[in-house]
């Protein structure tokens, strides 16, 4: 029987930064992740760069750390705006398979927690569906445990558990499926795109040594008069793109990626939301993914200077889910919070990012920047069904409108490590009083 004080459900944003803090304290960790390799959403669904947030941010460790590692590979750069997220999600493989070596934390890939042992509120044990190749059969002895996190994004954990959700089918984001393109003349897309568009509020370069770095975008709805426009419209009279394919469009530089652009599209475009919890209804959007980004590879190929010789060089392996099941944690986080930036006892986070909510329907999405900083407490992140079983990531116990402002990377780092210094703590103060043994 294996023992460990912290099980780790997914390695992907907010669980390394758990691990790396818990077994940097000492704790015996284990992370069970479902793929290959460690990122989750930053390396199987190419999210990156990180968004920028407030200067005060907190629980800080596990971010430098990963910036850190990511410049030994030669996989980071600084942008203008001082966003030190800019980062190669193939390198982030490597650099977090590093940093969870450092620190000891025990990693399980291919494997998924399938069941547990439950007893007075308090998970005893876990079990894994990962397969005993030597015998050929589904392993079932249990891995004993104090704590359990769940990070895995849809809080499959809490599902097992029977644990209460906060989620409203009726409150859904649009899904989106990114993509890589190489073989990209960035000095000739660069010149020409920044005379093309003057807008230095939605496009910009910077070059970074030998690199050209650039971001733009162009969405269909009428809140912005957008440079793209009418290459988009063109491009749809023209039959090379469907209508829907517009419906949202933005790129990025990759740190280490001379030729290649990443797009954080398409945004799946479906008669309803797509639910990411249904499997049919996510293997439809995977699918109408992949036909828009050939749709829009021919696009850029066509309209874009310097995309004469590209082409598609990555497909995520994992839709850009924004919003799916939600706990119902001790203490349920509201967009009144956040917006009258409440403070709390035990803050995990601080952050400034605005409410960010997609819609697939024109002008019906929504960015609200007319907020100031704000804090999550650590009770948000708790269960309140199970003493033992804490979450972090996009599934905490949260409401619609303000989890629309958490789920971004810094703000899942500083959850995952403000967990683990909590429960660091509560370690402490129970050993101190002699209930720890």
């Amino acid at each position: 029987m294996q023992s460990y004080d912290v099980v780790i459900a997914g390695g992907g944003t907010a669980g390394c930064s758990a691990a790396y803090n818990l077994g940097k304290s000492g704790k015996k960790v284990l992370i069970i992740e479902k793929n290959i390799h460690l990122g989750g959403t930053m390396t199987s669904a190419f999210v990156s760069p990180m968004m920028n947030t407030s200067k005060n941010q907190i629980n800080t460790d596990f971010l430098e750390a990963f910036i850190k590692r990511m410049k030994h590979y030669k996989g980071q750069i600084t942008y203008i705006d001082g966003n030190i997220g800019w980062f190669n999600p193939e390198l982030a493989k490597i650099a977090l398979d590093d940093l969870m070596q450092e620190t000891n934390v025990d990693i399980l890939f291919n494997s998924k927690i399938s069941n547990l042992d439950i007893s007075n509120k308090y998970i005893e044990a876990i079990y894994t569906d990962n397969i005993n190749n030597k015998e050929d059969e589904i392993l079932s002895t249990p891995i004993v445990t104090r704590y359990v996190i769940d990070t895995t994004g849809n809080c499959d954990v809490g599902k097992i558990a029977r644990c209460n959700f906060l989620e409203n089918n009726l409150q859904q984001q649009p899904t989106s499926l990114r993509f890589i393109m190489s073989g990209i003349n960035l000095e000739k897309f660069s010149s020409w795109l920044m005379d093309f568009d003057k807008d230095r509020n939605v496009t910009t370069c910077y070059k970074s040594g030998n690199e050209i770095h650039l971001s733009t975008a162009y969405t269909w709805d009428a809140s912005k008069q957008w440079a793209l426009k009418p290459l988009f419209d063109e491009g749809v009279r023209d039959g090379i793109i469907k209508d829907e394919d517009r419906n949202y469009f933005q790129v990025f530089t990759i740190p280490g990626m001379t030729d290649a652009i990443g797009f954080n599209c398409p945004r799946i475009y479906f008669r309803d939301e797509i639910n990411p919890l249904d499997a049919e209804s996510a293997s439809k959007a995977l699918i109408l993914g992949r036909q828009a980004i050939f749709r829009l590879s021919k696009f850029c190929i066509k309209y874009l200077k310097g995309f004469e010789k590209a082409y598609i060089s990555n497909i995520a392996d994992m839709l850009g889910v924004r919003v799916s099941r939600r706990i119902k944690g001790k203490y349920v986080y509201t967009v009144d919070d956040l917006k009258n930036g409440k403070k709390f006892k035990n803050p995990v986070l601080i952050s400034n990012y605005p409410i960010d909510v997609h819609s697939n329907k024109n002008n019906k999405s929504i960015l609200d920047t007319n907020i100031g900083e704000y804090q999550l407490p650590v009770e948000s992140l708790m269960s309140c069904d199970i003493d033992n079983l804490f979450v972090a990531g996009r599934c905490l116990s949260a409401d619609f409108y303000s989890q629309a402002a958490l789920r971004i990377i810094p703000s899942c780092f500083s959850m995952g490590e403000g967990l683990a210094k909590y429960i660091i703590k509560k370690d402490v103060e129970l050993i101190s009083n002699k209930k720890l043994f």
